[in-house]
């Protein structure tokens, strides 16, 4: 929830999510994989419906009416809750499942609870705040305090959950644009309708990302940036903290 106005951040900052947060398939057939032999499985901060098999029994829980109007027509139906009160008997479902979604909960270990109280196993995407991305370390590290204040580490998060650690190195041409999505190619922070799916960056204050993007549009420009990061650019892919955590 907003603190500051009681309503579900993503009813004031979801509204184009659908149209930049494309599930992108290397990530989603980790998350599957995950999933086991689950058939009947939960979706907790479901969103817009990103990474949800298509194969399975899923209900999305979502507490945002914007992002639950953004879900595809056909798909896996939904109901309005947080990860701290789920609305379902214990060891309702197979597999509970939480993508990027933790960072936004108000209680991080109650909600863990919730998981694994309705489901025998849990699989959860989520980020190790210590590896911190280059958008964040040169351009805006407001994103850096941001995250660590709401975040755990990334090991006690595991402990909660009895779970192990899986490190998701992301694509040099990810198609889901979360904030470390664009690692090698720096062009696309410029972008604001990309900006606009990126939780971290909407959440500061609009003329500190303004004046980030105009350093990073002098830097690639100039060549700095390219001079410091442009080996990136020849990678295949790059361990930027994404986690996924799997109970044992």
């Amino acid at each position: 929830m907003s603190e500051a106005s009681g309503r579900p951040l993503y009813d004031q900052i979801g509204d184009r999510y659908a149209t930049t947060r494309r599930p992108d398939p290397r990530v989603a057939a980790r998350i599957h994989a995950a999933l086991g032999d689950a058939r009947r499985v939960v979706n907790v901060g479901a969103g817009a419906g990103s990474y949800e098999p298509t194969d399975l029994d899923v209900l999305a829980v979502e507490p945002s009416t914007v992002m639950l109007a953004q879900r595809p027509v056909g798909g896996a139906p939904a109901v309005r809750a947080v990860a701290e009160a789920l609305p379902f008997p214990d060891r309702r479902f197979d597999a509970a499942m939480a993508v990027l979604t933790m960072h936004h909960w108000s209680d991080q270990r109650a909600g863990i609870a919730e998981l694994r109280r309705v489901a025998r196993r849990v699989v959860m995407l989520t980020f190790d705040t210590d590896v911190v991305p280059w958008i964040a370390s040169d351009y805006l590290p407001a994103m850096i305090g941001q995250d660590a204040f709401v975040f755990p580490p990334i090991t006690e998060v595991a402990s909660w959950l009895d779970a192990d650690i899986e490190v998701v190195p992301v694509p040099h041409d990810c198609t889901d644009g979360f904030v470390g999505a664009y690692w090698a190619r720096p062009e696309l922070y410029l972008d604001p309708q990309r900006r606009a799916g990126m939780s971290a960056v909407r959440q500061l204050d609009p003329a500190l990302v303004e004046a980030a993007v105009e350093h990073l549009r002098a830097d690639l420009e100039s060549g700095a940036w390219d001079a410091k990061w442009g080996q990136l650019r020849d990678l295949d892919e790059l361990d930027l903290g994404y986690r996924l955590l799997v109970t044992r």
